[in-house]
C-alpha cells in the first residue's frame, strides 16, 4: 500500500501534482487541494446543485464533510511513513450560509501533534477571507 512507502506531505503533494488520485469522494464534494505544507492544507471547495437541502440551501453536511477532510489532512502532513490517523471528534460552527457555485477556500492548520493525539483547526472563508465555517478537531494517531 502506497501510505505506507510515503510521509502524509509526500502523499498529499503527490494528490496535489496528479500523480496520484484524489479520494473518490471529494470529487463529489468538489474538493481540489490549492496548497500543502507541514502542519497546513488549503482546498478549493465548492458547492453545487449536488449539495442542497430540502430548502434549497447548501446542506451543513457539505461544511462538515469538507471540515472533516481539511483538519484531517492538515494533520496527515506531519505524519511519518507508515502512521495513520483517525477523526475522533469535529466540532463545526457554521457561521454564515454556504454559497452554492462560489469557489471558497478551506484551511486546516495543526495546533498540536503528540505521539496519539492531533488537534487541528479549519476555516472556509472567501476571497476576501469573509469567515463562512469553523472546525476544530482531534484524531487519534495510528501506527499501521
Amino acid at each position: 500500500m502506497i501510505l505506507k512507502e510515503m510521509t502524509g506531505l509526500a502523499f498529499l503533494q503527490a494528490m496535489q501534482k496528479g500523480a496520484l488520485p484524489y479520494p473518490a469522494m471529494w470529487d463529489t464534494m468538489n474538493i481540489k487541494i490549492a496548497d500543502v505544507s507541514t502542519g497546513e492544507i488549503k482546498f478549493i471547495v465548492m458547492a453545487d446543485d449536488r449539495h442542497t437541502n430540502s430548502q434549497g440551501g447548501v446542506h451543513g453536511g457539505f461544511s462538515e464533510t469538507v471540515m472533516d477532510s481539511v483538519t484531517g489532512c492538515a494533520i496527515h502532513t506531519m505524519l511519518e511513513k507508515g502512521v495513520g490517523f483517525a477523526t475522533t471528534d469535529l466540532t463545526v460552527k457554521m457561521v454564515r450560509p454556504i454559497p452554492e457555485n462560489v469557489e471558497l477556500s478551506a484551511i486546516g492548520k495543526v495546533i498540536n501533534l503528540s505521539k496519539n493525539l492531533g488537534v487541528s483547526e479549519g476555516r472556509i472563508v472567501d476571497e476576501s477571507s469573509k469567515l463562512y465555517v469553523h472546525a476544530t478537531a482531534s484524531c487519534f494517531i495510528l501506527n499501521r
